[in-house]
């Protein structure tokens, strides 16, 4: 296992200042009422449209910008510092279409990634299912091949962007006697396959803006041309995909936390107590530097990780878990700090903190729980 020292290019950093200015602008506005009204961030999917910032991973053979994964990342970071959900609109169409740029056919990605990469369709990433979330090769969704055909029943669970996305890449077993983890395969669905239909939306702590609900199929037929890489080989695929995306929910945990350290620093430096601004008091200067500092590590290990899915190294899987742990465990931390730190103030709507808090939580939980995190690292370490 190594650790290859990077920097980020100017371009990144010119890439960061241009995502900002559309976040500021024309999300942040936006996120409180988001949050509120439970309602999906159509001015942010609006702004990230017009400024090729929606799907920006997506290569350029295939209409995209072809963002590389460090710039996929920082665009990740900056819409979530000013609104966690608003970010998931870049990293679940990554999340939904990388099994596709790992795994399918020329004709499957000729076919998928244009439409996402111009931004006239969203994807989401079918996986987890009611007994199968951290024990995904106990799915029971299965696909059964009917000549040129196959046949999809089964369900779903926490996806995320159910209902706009368009397309979803879909696990299910095709080999229910066959190995455990090798008898999976993938394909896509569109959202408006007969016998496809989805859960009422999930009443959430955070994240509000992005709808999660479940997807049900009953006796859904496609074409054998929606299957993605070949039969058994779903999982693997599914497993590969995670690998580079955990990076993704890395960055979102550090542009979240990274917006409540701004609100917290600007806060106090304005508040006074015992007649100076609380940001005198050392107490506060010692919170705001433990809280700086396990944002910068989390920054740091995200980017590490970044540039290597970029390069597909051998150790990503590691990295990928490690980042995504430390970034979400960090921000974590540092969103309940900036609550205390704004005392009364921080616990209610009308400052930002307190949605930051309940959205950083669920950088603990998705793409694997923390705990599993713990055991890929571990398994990577007694390989």
């Amino acid at each position: 296992m190594s650790f290859d020292l990077f920097t980020t290019a100017e371009e990144h950093e010119e890439l960061r200042a241009a995502v900002r200015a559309v976040a500021e602008d024309k999300i942040a506005p936006h996120a409180a009422a988001v949050d509120e009204k439970s309602a999906f961030p159509q001015e942010a999917y609006d702004a990230l449209r017009a400024t090729d910032f929606h799907a920006p991973h997506i290569g350029e053979a295939y209409d995209g910008v072809g963002a590389d994964a460090l710039a996929t990342c920082i665009v990740i970071e900056e819409v979530a510092r000013a609104c966690g959900s608003s970010s998931l609109i870049p990293a679940v169409n990554k999340l939904g279409t990388m099994p596709l740029i790992l795994g399918a056919s020329e004709e499957v990605k000729q076919r998928y990634l244009p439409p996402v990469a111009r931004g006239e369709a969203m994807f989401s990433y079918g996986l987890s299912e009611r007994e199968a979330g951290s024990d995904t090769a106990s799915m029971r969704t299965q696909a059964v091949r009917d000549g040129d055909e196959w046949v999809i029943n089964g369900q779903k669970s926490w996806i995320t962007n159910a209902g706009v996305s368009s397309y979803y890449t879909v696990m299910a077993v095709t080999d229910p006697d066959g190995k455990r983890g090798g008898n999976v395969t993938a394909f896509v669905l569109h959202a408006d396959d007969p016998g496809f239909t989805l859960g009422e939306p999930e009443r959430k702590l955070g994240i509000k803006g992005s709808p999660t609900r479940e997807l049900f199929f009953d006796d859904v037929r496609i074409p054998d041309d929606r299957r993605v890489g070949g039969v058994g080989e779903g999982l693997k695929i599914a497993l590969r995909t995670l690998d580079h995306t955990r990076v993704t929910i890395g960055a979102q945990a550090v542009g979240i936390a990274q917006g409540a350290l701004d609100a917290a620093v600007a806060y106090v430096k304005e508040r006074k107590q015992f007649g100076k601004a609380v940001a005198d008091f050392q107490g506060v200067q010692f919170m705001l530097a433990d809280m700086a500092m396990k944002l910068e590590t989390s920054r740091q290990m995200v980017y590490a990780a970044a540039a290597k899915s970029e390069r597909g190294d051998s150790d990503l899987s590691f990295f990928g878990a490690a980042a995504k742990c430390y970034a979400s465990d960090a921000a974590m931390e540092i969103t309940t700090d900036a609550v205390q730190l704004l005392g009364g103030a921080g616990y209610v709507k009308d400052f930002p903190v307190e949605r930051m808090m309940r959205d950083a939580k669920i950088t603990q939980i998705y793409e694997g729980t923390n705990q599993i995190q713990r055991m890929v690292m571990a398994r990577q370490l007694l390989k």
